[in-house]
């Protein structure tokens, strides 16, 4: 966990930005909970408790800042509620998901499916593609049975 706060800090300072306590305790939250598509309140919630001092706006902006500089990404599966993300280190792309429409699960694909596709795009479209998001709906293999 430290190397990645350490890499995240450089990309801050990269950009001119300083890894502030708070931001720390979010990135800190954030990675604790990488596998669980956090909200916004989600994070304040969890970040309080480690920071009380910490205020919902800045947790907010510290997620936007972190979705700006591509440390995390927001997320929305279709319930009206935006998550964060973390990309994974040297991930080119942000990463797919399947979602289960029954139960709600997540679930994540790591691969990068649409290399392909992004050519076609490109030179069918003349569009440069700088990333792109999938998300399945459907039905997990659990609810299925």
């Amino acid at each position: 966990m430290e190397n990645r706060i350490e890499n995240i800090k450089k990309q801050l300072h990269s950009q001119s930005y300083k890894l502030t306590p708070q931001r720390e305790a979010t990135v800190r939250v954030l990675l604790e909970h990488e596998q669980d598509h956090l909200s916004a309140e989600d994070v304040y919630l969890l970040v309080k408790e480690k920071a009380p001092e910490i205020g919902l706006a800045t947790v907010y902006r510290t997620l936007e800042l972190l979705t700006e500089l591509k440390v995390v990404d927001k997320i929305n599966f279709g319930d009206g509620v935006s998550r964060y993300d973390l990309r994974k280190e040297g991930a080119e792309h942000f990463h797919h998901h399947l979602v289960c429409v029954e139960c709600g699960s997540v679930t994540e694909i790591e691969e990068d499916l649409l290399g392909d596709v992004e050519k076609v795009v490109e030179k069918q479209f003349e569009f440069d593609v700088k990333d792109h998001r999938l998300t399945f709906h459907g039905v997990c293999k659990s609810c299925q049975n």
